[in-house]
């Protein structure tokens, strides 16, 4: 069995290129993982995941202990063995939809009592649970159970869960898990570096397999976000994975890649396609928009993804998109999937031959940030 391991092959600049060996396969660093919640990439399947080149896919212990269950899943197999997927798997904790979703949560020192919301049932999760709940999952990398505060946290709040993160992360390192699974440590401290800095120093000397940043993309300017990247990435272990989580936009993963950010998941892909928001090498295209009506032109001419070298048409999946048939969430997840996978394996290419400053500006240049504006008709 292939115990995790993370080797760098290259820098250019901060941003780097390595690769992840897991029991199931090796991911080529820079990485984009896209979620599946529930055990599931929203419209598409395993062999659309295959066919667009992913190596690791995300789920949610939070959600997979609502249903079907942990117990299920192991009864089954196993999460690999249950959704057919053969490639990695790494496991958020939960931590953040507990403090964000769930109704009524109290929390102390111990752990988490919350409701759960899909019936209102009692629930309880402290750091042994949830590092059980993914031992019964069999992902390949496991987060640690941390303690996300709001946004608009105070400072003295933003201490609080980080102090608790830290405990509970020493509780997590303890629980013992399969063979073949890794832990990463999530770094909290929203904007605040030397916050930031001092909980780094804190959990990397829990050594950890990997380390993540947490509590970013949460409503805070991109600036800020950019700043503490700046200044906290280049203080990680350069011989484990970075990981930033649940970020963002294909700039935010340009950002991220340029300070040294290895991993990257964002809901964004599938969420914005199922909107009507495409990606393009321009930048975003909603095919709501009365333009598009009647064109004849693939999403982007630029695009291999299987949508647009098929040549679906504008106006055909407008005319899905505006009549809520199935197929249109389909054929538009996998060409933004297609974008963000494309996005980190071009960056990764730079990377490896010292041009990554050259490709990003080239990127940033063609593509805009701001959408086109909605139309009504």
């Amino acid at each position: 069995m292939t115990r995790f391991s993370f080797s760098l092959q290259s820098t250019d600049g901060r941003a780097r290129a390595g690769e992840i060996s897991t029991t199931h396969g090796v991911i080529p660093t820079p990485i984009f993982m896209p979620v599946g919640t529930y055990g599931s990439v929203k419209a598409v399947g395993p062999d659309d995941l295959l066919a667009l080149g992913a190596k690791i896919i995300l789920g949610n212990t939070f959600h997979l202990h609502e249903r079907p269950t942990e117990a299920l899943v192991e009864q089954l197999g196993g999460l690999h063995e249950m959704i057919r997927w053969p490639g990695a798997i790494l496991t958020d904790s939960g931590g953040f939809q507990v403090f964000s979703l769930a109704k009524l949560a109290k929390i102390n020192d111990e752990g988490v009592a919350f409701q759960s919301p899909i019936d209102g049932s009692p629930r309880y999760f402290s750091p042994e649970i949830v590092m059980e709940i993914q031992r019964k999952l069999g992902s390949d990398i496991c987060m640690v159970f941390d303690q996300c505060p709001p946004g608009q946290a105070d400072r003295e709040a933003v201490k609080k869960a980080m102090e608790r993160t830290t405990a509970w992360a020493r509780r997590c390192r303890d629980v013992q898990m399969k063979p073949h699974q890794a832990v990463f440590g999530i770094v909290q401290g929203q904007i605040h570096e030397d916050l930031r800095l001092a909980h780094l120093e804190e959990i990397v000397a829990l050594d950890f397999d990997g380390y993540a940043l947490g509590g970013l993309s949460v409503g805070e300017p991109i600036e800020d976000m950019v700043r503490i990247l700046r200044s906290v990435t280049h203080q990680m272990p350069a011989t484990k994975p970075r990981y930033l989580m649940g970020v963002g936009t294909p700039l935010d993963l340009l950002h991220g890649i340029e300070n040294g950010i290895d991993m990257f998941d964002c809901v964004m892909p599938t969420r914005n396609a199922r909107n009507g928001q495409l990606f393009t090498s321009d930048g975003v295209l909603v095919i709501r928009n009365a333009k598009h009506k009647d064109s004849p032109e693939p999403i982007d001419p630029d695009c291999p993804c299987a949508t647009c070298r098929a040549g679906f048409p504008r106006a055909y999946l407008r005319h899905l998109f505006v009549a809520g048939e199935l197929l249109y969430f389909r054929l538009a997840s996998v060409h933004n999937l297609h974008f963000y996978l494309d996005l980190v394996t071009h960056a990764r290419a730079a990377i490896l031959d010292g041009s990554f400053d050259a490709f990003a500006a080239a990127f940033r240049a063609r593509y805009r940030q701001r959408k086109e504006p909605e139309a009504t008709s």
